[in-house]
């Protein structure tokens, strides 16, 4: 084993290279004091690279963790002492924006936010988009299968991926960098790597589908007093906007308050106390149309006494106000012990599991801070 690290430094090179006592100068899971354990960091330039050292590691059975931009919040890149880190960081280029086809294909390292401005310089979106737009990888995001906040237009990570290049543990690259849409040619390898998490190898590259740019965009933050409220809000509004809800991002009370409670942030504020607060968004085609026919629909609420309170965004100022709110995770783990869960459950268990999970936590533990 004490030839392996000077074999696997001979491939990355110096500066590919980064030693145990460097290592633990790197945070190993986000919004923590955790440094991470390892026996190096290997930053490869080039899938040639990825390869030889999954092939020589493989060989020697040296485990490997992959990560990305370390945003996660569930400590999937976590490392042991024993383990070699491997960070695609070095390979961070955008490789080809292809207008005519809607797609972007790029290296794993890119940043997410980056893909986003590509695709916002030739009038085109990549659609998902969460708060850790800035540190955010691309491979990261296929490897986890990142929603965000347009997944309930645009879907999941897994509906924007067209294409990959992937090494497996024995260093084979596979490459199915596909960019048509209609593509019914047999297995979609794809999407066992998708969600994956590095498991079953190493994505490099990517192609990316991408969707036309929106010219209009309103954005309204609201409460409810029921559950049941909320669900019939949310249908309402997906049958009324004819299809440009984008994002509607639900925050319970205790979010709110919690959040509230940070002085660096313009709090929405409103005349009572509600148990539901939600951020809601429509993109549209028609900046005009589509921003009067958003005021009227939400208008309708209000008189409907559907949504008791609220403002419109009127303003891009407004607009990132109340989006800082609701991406304002980090403010957690500032001043909490915290840890952090992405559970899904379908809409018509929601209330059921959150009152069942808050109960078992007082009963067990007595003074948990759960926010919703």
């Amino acid at each position: 084993m004490d030839k392996l690290l000077p074999a696997l430094k001979k491939i990355v090179g110096n500066a590919g290279y980064i030693s145990r006592q460097d290592v633990a100068n790197r945070p190993a899971r986000w919004g923590t004091n955790i440094m991470h354990e390892a026996k190096a960091l290997l930053r490869p330039a080039n899938v040639q690279e990825v390869s030889a050292i999954l092939a020589l590691c493989n060989e020697h059975k040296q485990s490997i963790v992959t990560v990305g931009g370390n945003t996660g919040m569930v400590g999937g890149t976590v490392t042991q002492k024993d383990d070699i880190l491997l960070s695609l960081e070095r390979m961070n280029k955008v490789i080809e924006v292809d207008v005519l086809s809607r797609t972007l294909t790029v290296e794993a390292g890119v940043i997410l936010q980056q893909a986003q401005t590509e695709a916002s310089d030739v009038g085109l979106l990549f659609p998902i988009d969460l708060g850790a737009r800035g540190s955010a990888t691309i491979g990261g995001n296929i490897a986890t299968n990142a929603g965000g906040n347009g997944v309930i237009r645009y879907g999941m990570m897994r509906d924007l991926v067209l294409g990959l290049e992937v090494v497996m543990a024995d260093g084979t690259i596979i490459n199915s960098l596909n960019k048509l849409i209609k593509n019914n040619t047999g297995y979609d390898t794809k999407q066992l790597f998708i969600g994956s998490e590095g498991t079953l190898g190493i994505i490099t590259k990517a192609v990316l589908k991408l969707k036309p740019a929106m010219h209009s965009l309103s954005t309204a933050f609201v409460a409810v007093d029921s559950f049941n409220a909320v669900l019939a809000l949310l249908d309402r509004l997906d049958k009324e906007l004819g299809g440009t809800l984008s994002a509607f991002e639900v925050m319970w009370e205790n979010f709110y308050d919690f959040m509230s409670t940070d002085p660096k942030m313009r709090t929405p504020s409103f005349e009572e106390k509600h148990p539901y607060y939600i951020l809601l968004e429509a993109r549209g085609g028609n900046m005009q149309d589509d921003e009067e026919r958003f005021q009227k629909i939400i208008w309708s609420m209000f008189e409907d006494r559907l949504v008791p309170d609220g403002a419109i965004a009127q303003s891009m100022h407004d607009r990132e106000a109340m989006w800082a709110f609701r991406d304002n995770i980090s403010y957690l783990y500032s001043i909490e012990d915290a840890a952090g869960y992405d559970i899904s459950v379908p809409q018509s268990c929601m209330e059921r599991y959150v009152d069942k999970i808050t109960s078992e936590l007082d009963e067990k533990y007595g003074d948990t801070n759960l926010v919703i």
